[in-house]
């Protein structure tokens, strides 16, 4: 055997890369940054995350109208020589409304579970962020990270499989600083068809024109079958209401049961809800005038009731 002949000593590649030094397993990661038109990079597959044409994204134009983008947007090569948004989609779509020829981009090489768990970590980092996006964010997460526990390759070095004796779901909580139970209840929401959804971000929202459901109520509409979902929907947009938190966990034991149909949901909604009280209203100027200034409300409305018992009982002498 001559000298310098390389020795093929069968070793797997997990196993040289143990040999191998912190530089070169650096090195075989390196990001570079660079400019790309923004037709060469594609959205990420099923981004929860929606970009909304709304002021901040008006003044986010207007931004990088001016000055450009400040903040290079993450992209990672494919196979086929384009490259694929990781984080930055609001940026991508202010460079294009307003027209530049580039975006800024920090390309790194990333498996399909590393680029999600970034996208995830660096879009959950808004100020807002709407119950359905939290709702696919979490789970997409919650998967990668199962993926990546299942791994067993010995250069894996992600702080995730470093925590012996925790589950992704204990250390998605963690990281994201909300308790189990809620992250539960957010991946949740992932079983509702898109129309209740919807209602569930009305309610963050405000969308005072729609119909509004809180999150407690949608939890548990989450477990009935898509064809329940849809005949509860007909329901609420005749009826122009959603169901309260009580109401919903009457339809899911119903579901859970077999029993629930078209004829039961109708039932349960038509139930008197405590919040939902016909109420009474009357022009405050209308009445102003018998109360002296400041007269708290409370006493406005039980003079006017004992006034309204007073006259009643007056009518009915009167008719003896």
């Amino acid at each position: 055997m001559s000298k310098g002949t390389a020795i093929d000593l069968g070793l797997n590649e997990a196993y040289n890369d143990l040999f191998s030094t912190q530089a070169e397993r650096d090195n075989a990661q390196r990001s570079y940054v660079i400019d790309l038109p923004t037709t060469e990079i594609s959205d990420f597959p099923d981004h929860p995350f929606k970009v909304r044409m709304d002021e901040e994204m008006e003044q986010l134009v207007e931004s990088v109208r001016e000055r450009g983008v400040l903040s290079p947007v993450l992209v990672r090569p494919m196979p086929d020589g384009s490259y694929q948004m990781v984080s930055g989609h609001r940026r991508k779509l202010a460079s294009e409304l307003a027209e530049l020829p580039t975006v800024p981009c920090i390309v790194r090489e990333l498996t399909d579970d590393e680029a999600i768990i970034i996208m995830v970590d660096s879009n959950l980092q808004r100020e807002r962020v709407l119950p359905s996006e939290k709702a696919f964010a979490y789970k997409m997460k919650l998967d990668a990270m199962k993926r990546q526990g299942q791994r067993t390759d010995l250069t894996c070095a992600t702080p995730l499989h470093k925590l012996d004796g925790k589950k992704s779901r204990d250390i998605l909580a963690e990281q994201s600083g909300e308790s189990h139970e809620q992250i539960r209840k957010y991946i949740r929401l992932t079983n509702l068809i898109p129309e209740l959804l919807d209602m569930v971000d009305n309610s963050v929202l405000k969308e005072k024109d729609k119909l509004q459901m809180a999150l407690r109520p949608a939890v548990e509409l989450s477990y009935l079958t898509e064809d329940e979902q849809k005949a509860l929907l007909e329901t609420m947009t005749i009826d122009d209401c959603t169901p309260s938190h009580a109401q919903a966990i009457k339809m899911r034991d119903f579901s859970e049961k077999g029993k629930l149909n078209a004829d039961v949901i109708l039932s349960i909604m038509q139930e008197e809800k405590p919040n939902q009280v016909e109420q009474f209203k009357m022009p405050k100027d209308r009445i102003s005038k018998f109360f002296s200034p400041g007269t708290p409300a409370q006493k406005i409305e039980d003079t006017i009731v004992k006034a309204l018992e007073m006259y009643r009982r007056r009518q009915r002498e009167m008719e003896r």
